[in-house]
């Protein structure tokens, strides 16, 4: 589980670590010591103990998009540790929790976080567009020569110790697996999220599943443990139906293997098409497939790819008007404080199996091998332990 030892806290000094610092786009990750402060008002610092990494991290790698680009950066969004100190105010944690961090907050005390209708938190859901913590406008790390580094999705979690708003973070079982947990932050609460929580998957219905990766896969075994009868997976790499078929995937569909559109095969397999979607791939013309494929009538598709700008959704109105409908999700649905330590109790009764989804481990200073193996689609999930 990692050396740290919740007693060694250091709280209220700056802490130097070691942390990856992407200095621009595309360019390699630098295992440089950096400055974290301690946490202010309604803040908690963590000594992280194992991270992932997703394809959000990827693209922000990249600097796919210029208006999110802010450098030098400390990614990462997907982590599992130990809170060192607590700031002014915080009251549901205290050192020595167990805790996952999320990029999607929830304060508890906004009209979003008091509605049951959404997930997201008027001053802490998820935004790309922001690089410094809420309370300041200022950034928690710097280098030894005290030039600021800004934050990622208010997580960043490719560093031994991060500074996070309580309201993103979520205390869990201290019994839970921690290596497991790591994966709660993002994509598989994503995945199984849009089928519990979002397409609310009923036993006995059908589903496709249009991109196999970590998330596409997520959204399977949460199919799989609501009991659909069959699950359709589509990809173009043929290895990725061996991984599915132990998450529950039934049937697969290579793209490259037919004449016809995939949405007519579909519908030929099933007798019209799935009770149930979900776009895994960020490919508009992958969306208007999922969304074809669905039956007429009460076909439902939800998106869970991340899309470029500015491209629109390729769909004329009058579409919607044979019944089908199209919806997007943000973490699975799931309000992360409230309702992710029940999901992880689930996780920890085998409800979802988590296993098959770390491929790789390596240690932190390989983080740079490990952003290869999700380039090359070698890998669903590589943990890195600090």
């Amino acid at each position: 589980m990692g050396s740290f030892n919740p007693s060694d806290t250091r709280a209220g000094k700056v802490i130097t670590c070691k942390a990856a610092v992407v200095w621009g786009p595309g360019q390699p990750l630098v295992i440089e010591e950096v400055q974290v402060d301690p946490p202010k008002k309604m803040e908690v610092r963590i000594k992280i103990l194992y991270t992932s990494i997703c394809h959000t991290d990827l693209g922000a790698w990249k600097g796919l998009n210029e208006n999110q680009r802010a450098f030098p950066r400390i990614l990462g969004h997907e982590a599992v540790g130990i809170i060192e100190s607590i700031g002014e105010g915080v009251l549901d944690m205290k050192e020595g929790d167990h805790v996952v961090p999320i990029f999607n907050g929830e304060c508890g005390d906004c009209v979003y976080c008091r509605s049951e209708k959404s997930n997201l938190c008027e001053k802490f859901r998820v935004n790309p567009f922001k690089s410094v913590m809420a309370s300041d406008g200022k950034t928690r790390f710097s280098t030894r020569d005290g030039q600021p580094i800004f934050h990622f999705l208010n997580t960043s979690t490719f560093t031994e110790f991060t500074v996070l708003d309580s309201a993103c973070v979520v205390k869990i079982d201290p019994k839970a697996p921690v290596k497991k947990m790591c994966l709660l932050s993002c994509g598989i609460s994503t995945g199984v999220g849009a089928a519990w929580n979002t397409a609310n998957v009923q036993a006995g219905s059908s589903v496709a599943i249009f991109g196999l990766g970590a998330v596409g896969l997520a959204v399977a075994e949460g199919a799989r443990s609501r009991g659909a009868s069959r699950i359709i997976g589509v990809d173009i790499s043929p290895d990725k139906f061996i991984k599915g078929q132990a998450m529950g995937v039934t049937d697969f569909v290579n793209p490259k293997d037919l004449e016809n559109p995939v949405h007519e095969k579909i519908r030929e397999m099933t007798g019209g098409g799935v009770d149930y979607s979900f776009e895994c791939a960020g490919n508009l013309d992958v969306l208007r497939e999922a969304f074809l494929s669905t039956h007429d009538g009460w076909g439902l598709t939800v998106i869970l790819g991340i899309h470029p700008t500015p491209k629109l959704i390729p769909f004329h109105p009058m579409e919607f008007f044979d019944g089908r409908r199209l919806t997007g999700t943000v973490f699975g649905d799931f309000k992360g404080k409230s309702q992710l330590p029940n999901f992880a109790t689930q996780c920890m009764r085998g409800v979802v199996n988590l296993d098959g989804f770390i491929t790789h481990e390596l240690p932190f200073s390989k983080i740079n091998e490990a952003f290869q193996l999700l380039v090359d689609g070698k890998s669903l999930r590589c943990l890195l332990q600090l």
